[in-house]
């Protein structure tokens, strides 16, 4: 157990402060969610124990990093922190796009439909790593943000949407949820990095708000509830 803090006192920073907190937690929630779906494997049929296997890569892929972001946050070194949080989500968020093409595959999806989330989401996600990384926020905030629109429209009223409509039932459902959370537990990001950035958005209320401590609210939310949205699919299919 003690091993198991020596890099926060390495770091010599102080666990107690809000966004090393977050942090922490978010590195055992992350834990714990991927037992629990690799655990939980052999109770499924075969055809969704993919859907169930992605969502626990999700969650153990952030885990991993969550550990290094929460030893970089306790040594003060905030470029590494950002550094590793857009290695997890370049990882992670294509993941997240492919439970939806996983649950459509019973509607007919196609790995066009994949291509064009992971593709939008790569987008969504480098532009914003160069806006808090190389200057002009505002502009590549507004090219992620288009593509995070796009993905938006997509899921909810384009081709996903009209897939899922077509599959009904418990799919449709487990779509609806996921849609939420993009549209909703996703537009934490944003807000987040309107809180690291400079820009016009500055006359927002997001002054003192740490950009770290919205960014692993919105990470436990997002992956963990993915997760568990296709987890209860998956029982509901295997029942």
């Amino acid at each position: 157990m003690t091993n198991l803090f020596l890099p926060l006192v390495a770091g010599g920073g102080d666990v107690n402060d809000p966004v090393n907190f977050t942090f922490f937690i978010g590195c055992m929630a992350m834990m714990a969610a991927s037992a629990f779906f690799f655990l939980s494997l052999n109770q499924f049929d075969k055809k969704w124990r993919t859907s169930v296997l992605v969502s626990g890569l999700i969650t153990f892929i952030a885990a991993v990093h969550y550990w290094y972001m929460r030893d970089a946050s306790m040594a003060g070194d905030v470029s590494n922190v950002t550094a590793f949080r857009y290695v997890d989500w370049i990882l992670t968020v294509p993941l997240m796009c492919v439970e939806f093409y996983l649950i459509l595959k019973v509607a007919g999806a196609t790995k066009s439909l994949l291509w064009k989330l992971i593709g939008l989401s790569v987008v969504m996600l480098v532009t914003g790593y160069f806006g808090e990384t190389m200057g002009n926020a505002v502009m590549w905030g507004t090219v992620s943000g288009i593509a995070y629109f796009i993905i938006v429209y997509e899921i909810w009223l384009g081709g996903a949407a009209k897939m899922a409509k077509e599959a009904g039932g418990d799919v449709l459902h487990a779509h609806k949820i996921l849609c939420w959370f993009v549209l909703v537990g996703w537009a934490i990001y944003p807000i987040g990095y309107m809180a690291g950035t400079e820009g016009w958005y500055d006359v927002l209320p997001t002054e003192g708000l740490a950009m770290d401590v919205w960014y692993n609210i919105a990470d436990a939310i997002n992956k963990i509830g993915f997760g568990l949205v296709i987890y209860s699919l998956a029982v509901k299919k295997t029942a």
